[in-house]
């Protein structure tokens, strides 16, 4: 059998996570402001309402696979890491740090993604990867233990790391969301934020926490909408095809989005430190962003379900008439040797030595 076109679908999957990362990035100095006065769990749940009432405008797709019932479980640990824990600790560490520092401690979704990424679905860590995750750890380092004034120092340290708790919240989030990636993201996006706004809201009212202002409930759940909702529907198109922890690499495109955002809003709180650690993360996207992955490997044979298209090199079932289009139905797969340029889609989550 050929080998599919020769084209570096890294590259596709890379551009998809970028523009994950931005939707996500320029939304984390807003909430700063914009959640200043709101309490932590009513913050997360107009969040998840505004991505909730995205995923409704934008619709799902017939050439997507449905969601099955037996994912529900999953969707729900999900929406508890991912649309509970994790915003609420952004939403209370963005009160105690400045939204520079904030944006770039976000970084360490990225290092902890990878690395439940390798250690759950065994993805592959090369030399790139590595020296990218030892820059990222350096970088907020640095943000955490320097750089700050002693008056405020303690404060800021809890600060950073309720925010480093969001990062570990939401790269485990990643982590779960690795299988839902292959099936419709509307409907993943859908519930998954749907169960997080209403867990949360529930949590809010048990704690009487006080209604927001109209003017903050509203710029919250906009931030929700395109920070989280199509933020998130982008995120889970990017992990379809270049994996778990690749796509959470890339994501850390996004703190970098939120500081430039937080300093041209006028939060000149950052420092050297905050430009050393910067650059440390500069380095790290770019290790990232360069990787190109190509070996020989064997597919197996399989059958299953999911969205695919007929000139990858992998489908070559026929159709009668034939389909040019994406498109979603059972089919097998006969086994095939090749080797080409690969992310690590459905097809390509084989183990590496």
């Amino acid at each position: 059998m050929r080998p599919p076109h020769e084209h570096n679908p890294v590259q596709a999957g890379t551009f998809i996570a970028a523009l994950a990362a931005i939707a996500f990035g320029v939304t984390t100095p807003l909430i700063k402001r914009l959640g200043a006065p709101v309490q932590p769990f009513t913050t997360a749940s107009l969040l998840y309402a505004g991505a909730s009432i995205a995923s409704v405008v934008a619709g799902g797709s017939r050439a997507e696979t449905p969601l099955p019932v037996a994912q529900i479980p999953r969707l729900v640990l999900v929406a508890l890491l991912g649309a509970v824990f994790a915003p609420v600790c952004l939403a209370w560490g963005l009160q105690h740090t400045d939204a520079v520092a904030a944006s770039l401690l976000l970084n360490f979704e990225a290092v902890f993604t990878v690395l439940l990424a390798r250690a759950f679905f065994a993805e592959p860590i090369g030399k790139r990867m590595t020296l990218a995750l030892a820059a990222m750890a350096t970088g907020g380092a640095l943000l955490v233990t320097g750089g700050r004034a002693p008056g405020d120092g303690t404060v800021f340290r809890l600060g950073a790391i309720a925010v480093i708790a969001a990062s570990l919240g939401w790269a485990s989030d990643n982590a779960l969301t690795r299988p839902l990636s292959d099936f419709d993201p509307a409907r993943v996006v859908f519930w998954k934020a749907s169960l997080g706004a209403a867990l949360s809201a529930a949590v809010a009212a048990l704690m009487h926490e006080s209604c927001p202002h109209a003017a903050n409930a509203l710029g919250l759940a906009a931030c929700g909408t395109i920070g989280y909702g199509v933020s998130l529907r982008l995120y889970l198109l990017a992990q379809r095809r270049i994996g778990a922890a690749r796509t959470g690499s890339i994501f850390a495109v996004a703190p970098f989005v939120g500081a430039v955002v937080a300093w041209l809003m006028g939060d000149r709180a950052g420092g050297w430190v905050d430009l050393g650690a910067g650059g440390l993360f500069v380095a790290a996207v770019y290790l990232h962003m360069t990787e190109r992955h190509r070996h020989a490997h064997r597919h197996d044979a399989v059958e299953h379900e999911h969205s695919h298209r007929h000139d990858d090199g992998h489908h070559t079932h026929l159709h009668e008439p034939a389909v040019t289009t994406e498109h979603s139905h059972w089919h097998r797969h006969e086994p095939l040797e090749h080797e080409h340029l690969h992310g690590l889609d459905i097809h390509h989550r084989h183990r590496h030595d």
